[in-house]
């Protein structure tokens, strides 16, 4: 069961959050919180798969909060959900280290896919947020210059075919850990699924091609 952390300082939000969330077979709340510097407090307590953050918050923003929790803990993932969608609070919040962006005017079943899919390692951007990044896209990359070398070690192993599981074992690293890797790497090479980033690396990854598996 994948366990949901909500963060928002307003507690009817918070409230339908997790009537929806508790309300399917596969999702629980494992915590709330009413700001940032309380989820930074209460991460470890709550243990996690996923936190659902609020941009907009008194004490600590969802910024500044998504920072601090993968500083304390690295395997965090967070996903934005907010009401603003301009470009720049955006591409602020993924820089911080947030797998995902979706925006409160979500269909609910909308949004408890793209919890699904972020605690699956992928990086659900909502169609909207994606538009918003189109003016200041960055070209495609030629080479993984712009990834980190355990962000390679990873997305080398993925496009050898290995599940996150085995990646960790191989890397010594936890299953959470190698989801926000990845997560990471998504934005990085500007794909949206394993499979699409298994085919980059394949064309710019040495050793990628399954030979060495």
């Amino acid at each position: 069961m994948i366990g949901v952390m909500l963060v928002d300082d307003h507690r009817l939000v918070r409230a339908g959050l997790a009537a929806l969330i508790d309300g399917t077979a596969d999702l629980r709340v494992a915590g709330e919180a009413a700001d940032g510097a309380q989820a930074v407090a209460l991460v470890e307590e709550f243990d996690p798969d996923v936190i659902l953050m609020d941009l907009s918050m008194p004490v600590m923003d969802g910024v500044e909060a998504t920072r601090a929790l993968l500083a304390l803990r690295p395997g965090s993932v967070v996903v934005v959900l907010t009401s603003f969608s301009d470009q720049a609070r955006v591409v602020e919040a993924l820089r911080a280290g947030a797998v995902g962006y979706l925006l409160k005017d979500s269909d609910p079943d909308v949004l408890l896919a793209a919890v699904r899919s972020a605690a699956a390692g992928h990086a659900p951007l909502d169609p909207r947020v994606a538009r918003a990044l189109l003016p200041s896209a960055p070209q495609p990359i030629s080479q993984a210059g712009g990834l980190s070398a355990r962000e390679r070690e990873v997305l080398a192993l993925v496009a050898q075919g290995f599940a996150n599981k085995q990646v960790g074992t191989r890397l010594g690293i936890s299953e959470r850990t190698v989801k926000a890797h990845l997560g990471r790497v998504f934005r990085e090479i500007g794909v949206a699924d394993r499979t699409s980033a298994a085919l980059w690396a394949r064309d710019h990854l040495p050793g990628s091609d399954g030979e060495s598996r």
